[in-house]
């Protein structure tokens, strides 16, 4: 703050860049908890820093976010080793306006981002600041402490990593829509037909429940098993109101039951079929469900 009350530039800088760095962090992590936690540290960091001596703002917090996600990622990757049972990324509530930006809600999606799990933390925050951000390879060398050099390396690397294993091209939002409304009155009412009709046939299941709510403790693959999963649990399922809505950039479900969210569940749609299906039921993962969170590039 100035001396008159008024928000100096530091404090600006930091709130007109706010959604960009919580972005950033949240891609990283695949947690938005975690990824709050970072900008607080972030601001932490920023207000003992000399304003004036700062030529770029932007580039200098998106190095203290990443170096900040990164020391996380490397601890939330020794946690994950004893998570109970799948472990999903925490959905969040988007703003429609995200769809918009293809890119983005791409990088941001559930199977995106559980992809980009399978990259190292300095892999992955390099594929993330290059691909999804498009910063330079000289920012991203003073963001993750590497040479330029080992910097175009490691995009090199990351990115043929991702590349054989990013989930083929969503659709339109609006044809995911039309595909999501079939899948909710098949799953609703129970019909095993009209659910093999939308399933590929390679269609995986992921159920997250953390230890704390029911979830399937391993995916479940190909379209008759999760058809039957599906149709089995008809009576639990028809017991919740189900509403759509945006999550992570692309259309989704939510379940509630006695008024409070109990499923958040993502599609993943290929060529009009769905071809994944991420159903988050962890408690402590559905807070970022109660408002919708703007994401930036």
């Amino acid at each position: 703050m100035s001396q008159d009350g008024e928000p100096g530039p530091a404090t600006e800088a930091f709130v007109a860049h706010r959604n960009l760095l919580f972005t950033v962090a949240y891609e990283m992590l695949g947690s938005a908890a975690d990824a709050e936690d970072v900008l607080q540290e972030t601001w932490l960091r920023w207000a003992d820093v000399e304003f004036d001596t700062v030529r770029d703002p932007r580039a200098y917090l998106v190095r203290i976010t990443t170096r900040q996600a990164l020391t996380r990622l490397r601890t939330l990757s020794r946690r994950r080793e004893s998570y109970v049972g799948s472990w999903l990324p925490e959905p969040l509530l988007t703003t429609p306006d995200v769809a918009e930006d293809v890119e983005l809600a791409e990088s941001v999606s559930m199977a995106m981002l559980l992809v980009l799990e399978t990259l190292g933390p300095t892999e992955r925050a390099v594929f993330v600041l290059r691909e999804v951000f498009e910063m330079g390879y000289d920012e991203i060398a003073e963001a993750v402490d590497k040479s330029p050099a080992a910097v175009r390396q490691i995009a090199h690397r990351s990115r043929a990593h991702v590349a054989a294993r990013r989930p083929r091209a969503a659709v339109s939002p609006a044809e995911t829509r039309g595909v999501l409304d079939a899948f909710r009155r098949a799953v609703e009412t129970g019909d095993m037909q009209g659910l093999l009709d939308l399933l590929a046939p390679d269609v995986v299941f992921l159920g997250d429940g953390g230890g704390l709510r029911q979830a399937v403790p391993r995916p479940v693959s190909g379209a008759g098993r999760v058809a039957r999963l599906l149709v089995s649990r008809q009576a639990r399922i028809a017991a919740r109101s189900t509403s759509p809505v945006h999550v992570n950039g692309h259309p989704a479900l939510v379940f509630r039951l006695d008024g409070e969210i109990d499923t958040v569940v993502a599609i993943h749609v290929d060529g009009g079929l769905v071809t994944g299906l991420y159903a988050v039921r962890n408690p402590e993962k559905l807070t970022h469900m109660r408002r919708a969170t703007t994401l930036r590039r």
